[in-house]
């Protein structure tokens, strides 16, 4: 999105109109456009897969949970439903909002999980493996859900920091709960960890299923997705490359 400032006012297919210098002003906006007003004034992108948390204040998402429910009401009342009459839908606008809020595009809306690093005090240099991590995620295009597992393979170095177990897991599913598309997904769980362990190499595969394909369109039940992404030692080490690709437990077609 291209953005001008000149002076004291931001202009922009989505910008605010004109500059609110006070909170007070601010706070008469809904809560998705004083976000969306201090992402735009930080010249930060807000793609449908990309964290925005650090641009969200207290008590926020609780406003932005009433917001979607009022335009999710607003959905249903478009598709000719009658929530007012139908018990199974009367509070269906609620329990979406709830659910993307909270759950589904929750790592949109929340900080990065800790996670506890430790030094490979035994210089460990050996191949290690995660997985399978049962991953959940949305597609971006329909907004229907994306079902896998996701494999780690890892080749560590003296200077290389540990983590958890279970961080590995976290960490997945603060990438993967966003509106996305799996290569993008798989990309971004790559640079997060290539970030934190600094291994001599990286290696990702991940394997899902798309109900874009199974509900819709083809509605193909057999078709699943598998990509990879490798890094350092298994891009130049076809030997590595291939002897972490063999221990990949569970793989439905291995």
């Amino acid at each position: 999105m291209a953005v001008r400032r000149t002076g004291a006012a931001v202009t922009g297919v989505n910008a605010p109109a004109r500059i609110f210098r006070t909170e007070d002003e601010l706070a008469r906006l809904p809560a998705s456009e004083r976000i969306r007003y201090r992402l735009v004034t930080a010249d930060r992108r807000h793609h449908a897969n990309d964290n925005i948390a650090d641009q969200i204040h207290a008590g926020e998402l609780e406003e932005l949970k009433a917001e979607v429910a009022e335009k999710v009401h607003e959905v249903l009342r478009a598709l000719v439903i009658d929530t007012d009459s139908d018990h199974n839908t009367k509070e269906t606008a609620q329990r979406v909002a709830k659910m993307y809020i909270e759950e589904v595009f929750r790592g949109r809306y929340v900080p990065m999980p800790a996670v506890t690093e430790f030094p490979n005090a035994e210089r460990l240099n050996e191949l290690m493996i995660v997985g399978p991590i049962t991953v959940r995620s949305a597609c971006s295009h329909h907004l229907c859900p994306i079902i896998g597992r996701v494999w780690i393979g890892l080749l560590p170095n003296e200077h290389s920091n540990l983590i958890g177990l279970s961080k590995y897991a976290r960490i997945c599913d603060w990438i993967m709960s966003r509106p996305q598309i799996q290569e993008e997904a798989v990309t971004m769980l790559a640079n997060e960890l290539q970030e934190r362990v600094k291994p001599d190499g990286l290696g990702i595969v991940m394997e899902a299923d798309h109900f874009c394909m199974h509900w819709r369109g083809v509605k193909d039940n057999e078709s699943a997705m598998v990509n990879s992404v490798m890094r350092g030692a298994f891009l130049k080490d076809p030997n590595l490359r291939r002897e972490f690709l063999s221990l990949l437990p569970n793989r439905k077609n291995s």
